[in-house]
C-alpha cells in the first residue's frame, strides 16, 4: 500500500536565535567545501556531533570495506544498520561520522556499520556504490533479522541507491530484504534540476549549486548524472521498504527529497517526509545545539525502533 505524507515542523522559538548566529557563523565558508583539499576541514567540522550516552566505536570490516561500529551497550544483536557518511561523494570518513550514526545507534539500540566507502576522484563513481553493497551483502553474512539502510546528504542518496539495489537483490532471492530507509538531506538528483537549486539559493547558509556541481563533476568522472545508480531520483522506486526523510527548508536539496518522495509515492511505496522551518543541510548533526535536531533524531529513532519491532 502506498502512502506520502510530508509534515511540516514549524521553527522552535528556542532555536531561532541559534539559527541566525549559526548563518553568520557559516556565511564565510558557503560553497567552498567542494574538494579533497577540504577534507581535514570537513572532518573536524562533523566531529563536533557530540556523543550518545554509553556508544562506543569499534574499528572493523565488512564485505571487505572497513569502517567504524557504532554500538550500544544495550544492542540488539540481530538488529543492524548500515549508515551511509555525507560528504558529496569527495568528503567525509566514517570517524567524523560516527557520532552522529552513533546518535542513531543509541536510539535503536541497533548496532550501527559506518563504512569508509571509497571517495572521488581518487576513486569515481560508481566506487561508493559498489562499496556500499558489497558491505550489505557482508551484514547479511553476519544472519541477523533484521537491516536498516540510512545516510545524510551524499550519503542519504547512496542510502536510497542501496535501498533498491538490495531490495531488487532479495526479490531475487540474494540477499536479506532491507527493512527501512532513513535519509537525512539527500542528495537525489546529481544533475541539478530541483527548483530549489535556485529558490532556495539565497536561504540556504551553507551548499551552493555551484559547489554540487563541482563535486558531482569529480564523482561521476564524465559518466551521466541521471543513471539510477548515481541519481535514485531516477531508478525504480516501487516496491520499496518504509522510508522516512528529513530535510530543511532552507536548503538546496529542498526539491531533491521533495521529488524523490512523491515519485516513490507515485510507484507505490510508503514514504514520510519531514521539512523542517528554518533548518539547514543535515541539521540533525546539531544535536545539543538545536531543539530541532533532538526532535528529528528521537523521530529517527521512533521510526526504526518500530519498523525493527514488527
Amino acid at each position: 500500500m502506498s502512502s506520502s505524507t510530508e509534515i511540516f515542523h514549524a521553527l522552535d522559538d528556542k532555536d531561532a536565535g541559534t539559527v541566525a548566529a549559526m548563518r553568520q557563523a557559516l556565511a564565510p565558508i558557503k560553497g567552498t567545501i567542494n574538494s579533497p583539499a577540504a577534507r581535514g576541514l570537513f572532518d573536524e567540522v562533523m566531529e563536533h556531533t557530540p556523543d550518545a550516552p554509553g556508544i562506543t566505536y569499534e574499528a572493523g570490516t565488512v564485505g571487505g570495506v572497513p569502517g567504524i561500529w557504532c554500538l550500544p551497550p544495550d544492542k540488539r544483536p540481530d538488529k543492524f544498520i548500515l549508515y551511509c557518511h555525507g560528504g558529496a561523494y569527495v568528503l567525509g570518513s566514517a570517524r567524523a561520522f560516527r557520532h552522529l550514526a552513533g546518535q542513531i545507534a543509541a536510539r535503536t539500540r541497533s548496532a550501527t556499520f559506518v563504512p569508509d566507502y571509497r571517495l572521488a576522484p581518487e576513486h569515481p563513481f560508481p566506487a561508493a556504490v559498489t562499496d556500499a553493497v558489497a558491505v550489505y551483502r557482508g551484514l547479511c553474512d553476519l544472519a541477523p533479522k533484521s537491516i536498516a539502510i540510512a545516510g545524510d546528504s551524499a550519503g542519504g542518496g547512496l542510502a536510497l541507491t542501496l535501498l533498491a539495489l538490495m531490495q531488487a537483490e532479495a526479490v531475487a532471492g540474494k540477499v536479506l530484504a532491507p527493512i527501512a530507509g532513513v535519509a537525512m538531506s539527500p542528495w537525489t538528483d546529481l544533475a541539478l534540476t530541483g527548483a530549489s537549486m535556485t529558490e532556495r539559493a539565497e536561504a540556504d547558509p551553507l551548499l551552493t549549486r555551484d559547489m554540487l556541481s563541482r563535486t558531482a563533476a569529480l564523482y561521476l568522472n564524465g559518466q551521466a548524472a541521471d543513471m539510477e545508480t548515481a541519481s535514485p531520483l531516477y531508478g525504480s522506486l516501487a516496491d520499496l521498504p518504509p522510508i522516512h526523510i528529513h530535510v530543511g527548508e532552507d536548503e538546496i536539496l529542498l526539491d531533491d527529497a521533495r521529488r524523490y518522495a512523491r515519485r516513490a509515492q507515485a510507484a507505490g511505496s510508503d514514504v514520510r517526509l519531514n521539512v523542517w522551518q528554518g533548518m539547514a543541510h543535515v541539521f540533525p548533526a546539531n544535536v545539543g545545539t538545536l531543539a530541532a535536531s533532538e526532535k528529528a533524531l528521537d523521530l529517527i529513532g521512533q521510526f526504526l525502533t518500530a519498523t525493527f519491532d514488527r
